[in-house]
């Protein structure tokens, strides 16, 4: 999976060497934060891929990697199998999205609200010390009360 680090200019997807011979990409992507528009998370990165990868690698259900082309411009993506992701669309940038398979999807949408160091730091670390708490669902059921008749 990729590594994401995030500094006060820039967000840094770092791709190893595997990910970068599959994407057929020869250095890490490095996004400046005021082209970052909107950031998702999904189940299910599949659905959002368009067009072709072009160049890349694409095996159905089991890996997309690479610049995927369409009519509508140029998306990168490195998605695995079927597991957590993060969709992140841009303006003014090479690309228009980028979607990639991460368990850290929600510490990078924390980090991106929070104001960081200037030296890159993994966006985990900076979730953890940041001001805006983690919230979860709890699993309990809500119970209703029953009204039965007297």
């Amino acid at each position: 999976m990729v590594t994401l680090l995030l500094d006060r200019t820039q967000l840094e997807v770092v791709l190893s060497p595997i990910e970068r011979a599959a994407a057929f990409h020869r250095e890490n992507l490095r996004i400046d934060r005021e082209s970052i528009v909107k950031v998702q998370l999904t189940d299910d990165a599949w659905t959002w891929l368009r067009g072709v990868a072009s160049p890349g690698t694409h095996i159905p259900g089991v890996l997309a990697a690479g610049t995927w082309k369409s009519a509508t411009g140029e998306d990168f993506v490195f998605i695995r199998r079927r597991r957590p992701s993060v969709i992140i669309d841009l303006e003014n940038c090479e690309y228009d999205r980028l979607i990639f398979t991460t368990r850290n999807g929600l510490a990078l949408t924390q980090a991106l609200r929070l104001d960081v160091a200037e030296e890159p730091t993994d966006v985990v670390e900076i979730a953890a010390t940041g001001a805006i708490p983690v919230t979860t669902q709890s699993k309990r059921r809500k119970t209703t009360p029953v009204v039965r008749p007297v």
